[in-house]
């Protein structure tokens, strides 16, 4: 009698291990589960965070490039007036004025730096960027290799590495035709060319 109550009373303690273990695994188990969803709550927080971030940063650019864009031709008209005012005048008042034009277009172009508005303008021999640069025709040149810009006929402008503007340029012709074809079938040969065909009309 006394060893069946024995095995009786190593059973149930048996048991008790068991459902103990299974409970143990359970909590585990539970524990585990709880933490991948946290971890996924987290990384969710972390992706809305930024792409909100990203929104923010998107719309305020935007904003600026229309704001940028429309004073433009101001900073255009500013820079040809400087491009045909006399460089040496005895009269004051011209001397005068051409300052306070030059201070106002001054002032103009840091307040685009300011705001991350930079101008585009590839110097005489600078590489053909179709990115950037948008040609308006093709002019020979001995001094400058094939496919390079020969003059700029208007400034472009970028903002924040976005191209608002693209710059008007002349272009050297590409060397051949078979080299045209190769590297992208001459000025219109990409498909995200800002407007890199030649203009045959300018």
């Amino acid at each position: 009698m006394a060893e069946d109550l024995s095995d009786t009373q190593d059973a149930t303690e048996s048991q008790d291990h068991v459902d103990g273990d299974d409970a143990l695994a359970a909590l585990r188990a539970e524990n585990a589960a709880l933490k991948d969803q946290a971890l996924r709550y987290a990384a969710e927080a972390e992706n809305v965070r930024r792409r909100t971030e990203r929104e923010a940063n998107d719309a305020r650019a935007y904003a600026i490039q229309k704001f940028g864009r429309d004073l433009l031709d101001a900073a255009d008209n500013l820079s040809r007036a400087l491009q045909f005012a006399p460089k040496e005048t005895a009269d004051p008042a011209v001397s005068n004025f051409v300052m306070g034009v030059e201070m106002t277009e001054k002032a103009l172009q840091t307040a685009f730096e300011r705001n991350g508005l930079k101008r585009v303008e590839p110097a005489r021999g600078a590489k053909f960027d179709p990115n950037l640069h948008q040609a308006m025709m093709e002019q020979a040149a001995d001094d400058v290799a094939p496919g390079c810009v020969i003059m700029v006929m208007q400034t472009g402008y970028e903002l924040f590495g976005r191209i608002v503007r693209p710059a008007l340029v002349a272009v050297t012709p590409k060397a051949t035709t078979a080299a045209s074809a190769a590297d992208g079938a001459g000025y219109g040969g990409h498909d995200r060319d800002v407007g890199a065909s030649v203009d045959a009309k300018a």
